[in-house]
């Protein structure tokens, strides 16, 4: 794609990565506690079409091998645009961000992380207002329906501290759609290939009762994508004969999974680790793995930055579980699948649950509570190996330690 910019950007450089030794800056990630990209419909006059602004410093302010806050804010406007397209509009950064040649995205929401490197600086992309640019015009070339568009870089962390409330707030509306919406209700799934760049045999299967594993794409947003783009990553999956209730195998899943990951893997099942578990990409929210010497399982999220009662850390189960594999006990997942009924049903669902860390039980500890398991599961401060997990889960007297947690057929 040829521009007037300092770099080039295209699909080309999509699957383009940022090693250490490469780095020259980088935004969000795990070393940084306040980021998030949030894209809002707006109405025409509250847009200025084209203009791209920097709130706090710029990149050429600052130092190479700095990691920095940042949220992202795209504003819309467009007659055909709908208030659903607004997850789908900021998840397309993932890939528009990846096009710009140097530039490396992972994640979402309130979990990005942004690398630039070496390279890139020198030949002169040194301030956000030209990435602004480059993204304005990857938006609009490739998505017609948006009329206006305005995009603001904030790297004051005071004010994404002040910001971050309120997205958050609008990532819990936008899942709180699916309540009561259950996968037998509809007659279509949506696939999602926004990772393939990464992953190139993963392929996400989004259901009512399954969100795509970066959180970010629940079912309603999956619908509205196709709508908005029906030539894009993000498409229809016919049902087809249902397979399997338990594990969550469907035909037409099975004849997508084939397809998109051109034959690797012709089998998937949404609701269990076991067999033929759902591919990992690399921007999921968490892993869900199993701990042999309790047959039971650990769920940990990427921001949990210390080792998990098997004694490996995020980062390290994260390297072995992605890439688009399907790896038996060691599941990518949204967090909040978490909340769904169908949560590893096959495997025991939440009752087989032993060990979390104390973030993500605080957290869904409405949804432990309502299984009779908040007090039953373990954290990082109750307990540091397996030998101590055994003891705590007998002292506790976990339902599935007792035996009165039966495997569903």
């Amino acid at each position: 794609m040829a521009n007037e910019f300092p770099v080039d950007m295209g699909p080309q450089y999509e699957g383009e990565t940022v090693r250490k030794e490469d780095l020259y800056v980088e935004w969000g990630g795990p070393k940084v506690k306040h980021k998030f990209e949030l894209a809002t419909l707006k109405s025409p006059e509250e847009i200025e079409d084209g203009k791209v602004e920097v709130i706090g410093i710029d990149i050429n302010d600052m130092e190479e091998g700095g990691s920095y806050p940042l949220a992202v804010l795209i504003d819309v406007a467009g007659e055909t645009l709908e208030k659903d397209m607004e997850p789908v509009i900021e998840r397309r950064q993932h890939m528009y961000v990846s096009y710009i040649e140097g530039l490396y995205h992972m994640n979402q929401r309130d979990d990005i992380w942004i690398r630039m490197n070496k390279a890139c600086y020198k030949k002169g992309l040194n301030s956000f207002k030209q990435i602004g640019e480059m993204l304005t015009l990857l938006y609009t070339s490739e998505i017609d329906v948006i009329e206006k568009m305005q995009i603001t870089f904030v790297t004051d962390e005071k004010k994404i501290e002040e910001l971050l409330p309120h997205a958050r707030e609008v990532y819990v509306a936008r899942d709180a759609r699916l309540k009561g919406l259950k996968d037998d209700d509809v007659d279509v799934f949506y696939g999602c290939v926004l990772c393939q760049s990464f992953a190139p045999t993963h392929c996400c299967v989004i259901t009512p009762e399954r969100i795509a594993n970066c959180g970010a794409i629940n079912w309603f947003d999956g619908r509205a994508a196709y709508k908005l783009d029906p030539e894009g990553p993000i498409f229809e999956v016919k049902k087809g004969e249902l397979l399997d209730q338990i594990k969550g195998e469907y035909l037409g899943a099975n004849e997508m999974v084939k397809e998109r990951s051109l034959g690797e893997y012709d089998r998937v099942y949404l609701y269990s680790t076991f067999e033929h578990p759902h591919t990992s990409c690399g921007c999921f929210e968490a892993i869900c793995f199993y701990i042999p010497e309790v047959d039971g399982f650990g769920i940990v999220h990427r921001d949990y930055v210390g080792e998990t009662v098997s004694g490996l850390k995020f980062s390290t189960m994260a390297g072995e579980t992605s890439g688009g594999r399907q790896v038996e006990g060691s599941c990518g997942m949204a967090l909040t699948l978490i909340e769904s009924e169908k949560f590893f049903q096959a495997d025991g669902g939440h009752a087989r649950v032993v060990w979390v860390p104390k973030g993500i039980k605080e957290r869904f500890k409405d949804t432990w509570m309502a299984k009779g398991l908040y007090d039953k599961i373990a954290t990082e401060e109750d307990v540091k190996n397996p030998d101590e997990l055994v003891e705590f889960l007998e002292r506790v007297g976990h339902p599935w330690i007792k035996g009165e947690v039966e495997l569903p057929e």
